[in-house]
């Protein structure tokens, strides 16, 4: 069973992977540019350039899957510069760097901040076009662990106070007689919260549960904090 938030999620999480990729180009070099639109595109992905990151950066982001093929040498703002711009507000748009000349240090703070690829330029054809593919999976892979999370953080929120107590027990091995005796209430009431909170997080066994909670990163109860230090 999905609840309403959770399938809003779950539909806005397909939608998301269905709608086609975009690799942006920032390369201040019309004629790579253009060359890079052109190879790109008849790979049947969509393609937007720009000449500087400024340009970029003044330019509305869409929700979709999403790489960058960007140059370092840039006019103003360069490509290490923009690179921690759009890591920071973009994780899910992984980067490609293209270069006209090896730089192992500059190659070593690109990869250390995130980058997938560092080109050289002339690369094959073929090299940067898997190196797009590659970076488009990892884009959709992150968007899809995102929107997981949502949803996983919309069904925790529908739980009731005394739902979330009851969860906090039951994820570090409290019975359902342990819980009732910690929180004060009849087992037969912490087996009608446990029922709701298990069916309102969509969780098909304790297992489930428990990895939720690990995912959501949820505080320890002082009740399950007491019990493990005993």
């Amino acid at each position: 069973m999905i609840s309403a938030s959770g399938y809003g999620s779950q539909m806005t999480s397909q939608l998301i992977s269905r709608t086609p990729p975009i690799v942006f180009v920032v390369d201040d070099d019309i004629s790579v540019r253009e060359s890079l639109e052109a190879l790109i595109r008849l790979e049947g992905l969509e393609v937007q350039t720009f000449s500087s990151a400024q340009e970029f950066l003044a330019h509305p982001r869409t929700s979709a899957p999403s790489c960058m093929v960007l140059d370092v040498s840039l006019p103003g703002l360069n490509g290490l510069e923009l690179q921690k711009r759009v890591s920071s507000e973009h994780r899910e748009m992984p980067i490609i760097f293209i270069t006209g000349h090896g730089d192992i240090p500059m190659t070593v703070e690109a990869m250390k901040a995130g980058a997938v690829e560092f080109l050289t330029k002339p690369f094959a054809d073929h090299v940067l076009l898997n190196a797009v593919r590659n970076a488009v999976d990892r884009s959709r892979a992150v968007i899809a662990r995102d929107e997981e999370l949502r949803s996983l953080k919309d069904r925790y929120a529908q739980l009731t106070p005394r739902e979330r107590e009851v969860m906090a027990l039951v994820v570090v091995g409290f019975m359902n007689k342990q819980i009732a005796g910690e929180l004060g209430i009849s087992e037969i009431t912490v087996k009608a919260h446990r029922g709701c909170m298990m069916r309102k997080m969509n969780a098909d066994s304790l297992a489930e549960l428990v990895n939720m909670a690990a995912r959501l990163r949820l505080p320890r109860s002082p009740a399950a904090r007491t019990s493990a230090s005993k």
